[in-house]
């Protein structure tokens, strides 16, 4: 059975932050969200350690992802809450959910059916271009890809919708 993904989100689901002990070492989940009410999420395969994506939650996002074990974002390009893997199939199941020492960033290691892969563009992590260090002052910095190639492609899973990406 699939989780359900309507979470109410009446009250507030964390913690209230009161003192730095309560933040750094006690157990309970009190997330410092930013001016915008993000945190940043840093998701990593949980098999081989790869870096997949960086995205953001909100509380909502972050409620749902705890209570539904699958990731949930805030899409800071089309301004609504993101069930990742949703249109595509490719949702990430949760295996770990680690928060950091101020609760200001999250970390999950997630599980992804079939391809794996976590990028709207096809290829399995965001992060398929390495950048060149070392090149003259006065050029601009090249990249290089370092996956082969994409996973799956971005017209048959998405069809028409729009690229997420902004200019």
């Amino acid at each position: 059975m699939a989780p359900d993904n309507h979470v109410p989100v009446d009250s507030p689901p964390f913690a209230s932050r009161n003192t730095i002990e309560q933040v750094e070492e006690g157990l309970d989940l009190a997330p410092k969200f930013d001016a915008d009410g993000l945190i940043p999420c840093i998701t990593t395969d949980a098999g081989t350690g790869e870096v997949l994506m960086l995205g953001y939650m909100n509380s909502e996002a972050l409620q749902r992802t705890v209570v539904t074990g699958e990731a949930h974002y805030w899409s800071r390009s089309r301004q609504c809450l993101w069930h990742k893997g949703a249109t595509s199939g490719l949702v990430q199941k949760i295996v770990e959910m680690r928060i950091d020492d101020d609760q200001d960033a999250i970390w999950l290691r997630v599980q992804i059916p079939g391809s794996g892969a976590s990028c709207h563009v096809g290829y399995r992590s965001c992060f398929y271009r390495s950048v060149e260090i070392g090149g003259r002052p006065d050029e601009p910095a090249r990249l290089v890809f370092k996956e082969s190639g994409k996973t799956f492609d971005p017209k048959h899973v998405y069809g028409d919708a729009p690229n997420p990406t902004k200019l």
